[in-house]
């Protein structure tokens, strides 16, 4: 799907990608995955994740800060992204 971005995580970080750019940022070192996305808003993501010695727990991410830190126009980039689903390939 053209409208749709990646969601995954690698040890300390996650990764957001869409339209060819791919944003890390740091996470919980104890965050083993993210399981099932609850929620996307424009900007804002429910998701469900698995921590070390623990069972799932709902995680919230704003991307709106990173990406305005980052120096991105966050509702230009935001505004074609129907859908976010996880990615582990």
């Amino acid at each position: 799907m053209a409208n749709e971005a990646l969601l995954s995580n690698d040890k300390q970080f996650t990764s957001f990608s869409f339209d060819g750019h791919i944003i890390r940022f740091r996470t919980s070192p104890r965050l083993e995955r993210y399981t099932k996305i609850v929620k996307w808003d424009h900007g804002y993501i429910v998701a469900m994740a698995k921590y070390e010695n623990n069972t799932e727990e709902e995680e919230y991410i704003d991307l709106i800060p990173i990406l305005e830190n980052l120096y991105f126009d966050a509702e230009k980039f935001l505004t074609p992204i129907e859908k976010v689903r996880l990615d582990y390939a």
